[in-house]
Formats: C-alpha cells, structure tokens, sequence
C-alpha cells in the first residue's frame, strides 16, 4: 500500500495550514492510502506552548516555528531516510520533503502592507524565516517541486527568491463541499437567532486572525458608511486583537453594530447566518475562507489577493473591490442589493469545482511524476531526469 506522510507542525481542521493537510488526508484515505503525520509531536516539541496574546504568545509562535525549522528537519529527514519508500508532502517550516507547499510568503505580505524595512527588522521571526526559506529554494536537493496555490504567489515567488533552483507547480486550494453547503431555511434562521440578527437587518462576516493584514481596520471604518441595519460580525483574533479592534469601533461610534464573537473552529454558524463575506487583505496567499464562503452561498467582497482574481467576479458572485473605505463600502451596497438567491446559486457552482477531491488527485499525480510511481497502482517506468526537470511551467491549476 502507498504510505504518505504529510509534514506539518499541527493537523485539523480550522488550523489554517493544518487544515489543507487534514482534507487531504481525509481525500487519501477514502481512496485507500495509508497517510501518516510527521508534526511537531514527532519532532519532540510537544512540550512547546500554544501560542496565544501578549508577548508570551509571541514568544511561544517564535519558538514553535524555529524548533521545528531546525530540530524538525533534522529528524524529518532521519525518518524519510528510514523510510524510502514513503512519499511526502511538507506544509511548513521543515525543510525535506518530496513536495513543499507555499502557504505564504512573509516579504510579500510585508511589502504589501507598507514599512517593509520597520516590519521585517521589528520581527525577528520574519528574518528567521526569510533566511531559512532563502536556504530552502536555493539548494535543488530541498525539495523535488514547490507548489504555489495560484498563479499570481508563483511570480511573487519567484520575484521573492530569484535563484530558485527547485521546480514549481500551480494547485489550488479546495473545500469540503459537502461540509460547506447552503444552509436550509431553519439552519439559517436559527444561525442570525444565536447571533442576536433579526430577519430584516443585515450581516456582514469577517474572518480571521491577523486584523491587520487581513484589512479589518479599513472594513469597520466602511461600516459607518453603511445603514444601521448592517451588522458586522468578526470571527477569530486573539484577545489582545480583539480588545484593541473593540477599541477603535467604539471611538468610532460602531461599538452596537460590529460584534467581536472570538475564535472558533468552526466557522459554519457564522456562515450560515451571513449575508456577505468580506476579506480586504492586503496579502493572501490562497485566502481558503473565501472557497468556504462560497460552498455556503455566501457572495464575497475581496481585495484582489491570493485566490480571489480567480474565483470572485463582479456582479456574478460577489466583488472584488480596492482596499479602502469607500471601494468596499460600494462593493457592499452592491451586493447587499442584488438578488440574494441569484448570487448565492454561482456561488455555490464556483466552489463545485474546487472540491478536495479534485485537489487531492492532483496532489497524487504531482506526487507520482516526481517519484515515477504510480500512488494508485504499481511502479511505472522511471524517467532518471524526472525528478531534476520543471514538472510544468505553473500552468497546472
């Protein structure tokens, strides 16, 4: 049976990076695979704490992401070396593995947000993990191929690190669209109930953790610019996040129409609920919430980050819009009032197409033709020069 081994520092859903492994794994045991984890646990660094506010959380972040930078590969590759025969896939900081998964790249997200020189010297992480990726892409031998999860982050790849050496492809992103569906009637009503929404105001949903580069200061500032009927829901933060963005909506004046609801795992209720998603990031690298939103019926008002250019259009299934007050407020209003039902209908039929299925067949070819094995079947003949050559230019999609 092919074994698999997925490298990744925490595997789950609603762990970010961690949940592209988790679907994948669930994608490649349906199909009868034997996958495997090599995480942080397997590179003794279980004793490590949790990330969460405040300085000690930083902290805690920093040691995480060097521990298994270093320690972690070390031992990754002592267990790929004892087990030749095992195909992998790493997600993060670990520098082995067969394919290396681009989740982000930090000059890109930095240079896009402004004061790049202040913000990468004020980080020692950034610096940490600029050096140890310009190690990764220099030296062919890391990695047989890097996937880039859309066309856009390959060229900023490849504009980030010029003497990249190890070939890169192009795979998306998917969803459970089973897991992310529309919701009936009853699922919705009683989703906007538990959030205090009556049938006739308005909800307007952000997610994530990273306020700042993900543009929730410019959408509570475009929050005043819309009725008091709308209401803004902000899922994720931590509470250092979430008391400094309370702050600045109350000053605004916004403290009864923008509800900070935490983190949660599970972003579905909120899903369910919503009327509109809004992401004006100033970086993505993929942006997985927005193939979410959409398996949900839920339109999507978004910077043209990460996947967006590609799944998003204008009047069809939501709007893309420019990272300021008044673009999104008119993206919005846009979407607010268009056939509600029309645009939840094309949004649902964009994510059918981005199943995790599908991106898990592709991951299984890529894998295939980079170790000239067949992960279904038998071996099939080798190419010698396979593993050295470009697998494709970055048209893979």
């Amino acid at each position: 049976m092919t074994v698999i081994v997925q490298i990744t520092p925490e595997i789950g859903p609603g762990t970010g990076v961690g949940a592209v492994a988790h679907h994948l794994e669930q994608e490649w045991t349906r199909l009868g695979l034997d996958v495997r984890h090599f995480s942080l646990s397997e590179a003794g660094g279980e004793w490590l704490p949790r990330p969460g506010g405040g300085v000690r959380g930083r902290l805690a972040l920093i040691a995480r992401v060097v521990w298994f930078s270093t320690v972690g590969t070390r031992r990754a590759r002592a267990y790929l070396r004892a087990h030749p025969e095992q195909l992998s896939v790493c997600h993060n900081d670990v520098v082995a593995g067969d394919v290396y998964v681009n989740h982000g790249i930090v000059q890109a997200a930095m240079k896009a947000r402004g004061h790049y020189r202040l913000r990468m010297l004020r980080n020692p992480l950034h610096l940490f993990t600029t050096t140890r990726d310009r190690l990764r892409y220099s030296r062919r031998g890391s990695h047989r191929v890097v996937v880039n999860l859309v066309s856009a982050e390959e060229a900023l790849l490849r504009q980030s690190y010029p003497r990249l050496a190890i070939p890169t492809v192009v795979i998306g992103n998917g969803v459970d669209i089973e897991r992310f569906r529309p919701p009936t009637p009853e699922e919705r009503s009683e989703a906007r109930a538990s959030l205090g929404r009556s049938s006739d105001e308005r909800v307007v949903l952000f997610i994530g953790n990273e306020f700042g580069r993900k543009g929730l200061p410019v959408l509570v500032e475009a929050m005043a610019g819309l009725d008091d009927r709308t209401h803004l829901h902000v899922v994720g933060g931590t509470p250092d996040l979430v008391a400094q963005a309370s702050s600045s909506a109350a000053a605004a004046g916004l403290a009864d129409r923008v509800h900070f609801d935490g983190p949660h795992a599970d972003p579905r209720p909120w899903l369910h609920a919503a009327d509109v998603l809004v992401m004006p990031s100033a970086y993505e690298s993929f942006g997985l919430v927005v193939l979410e939103a959409l398996a949900s019926g839920v339109p999507v008002v978004a910077t043209p980050t990460g996947c967006v250019p590609d799944l998003v259009a204008d009047g069809v299934n939501g709007a893309v819009v420019e990272a300021t007050p008044a673009a999104v407020v008119r993206g919005l209003v846009a979407v607010l009032d268009a056939d509600a039902a029309e645009l939840a209908r094309h949004a649902r039929a964009t994510a059918e197409e981005h199943s995790w299925s599908r991106v898990a067949r592709r991951y299984l070819d890529l894998l295939g033709e980079v170790r000239g094995v067949d992960p279904l079947g038998e071996m099939r003949a080798v190419d010698p020069l396979a593993a050295t050559r470009p697998v494709s230019n970055g048209s893979r999609q």
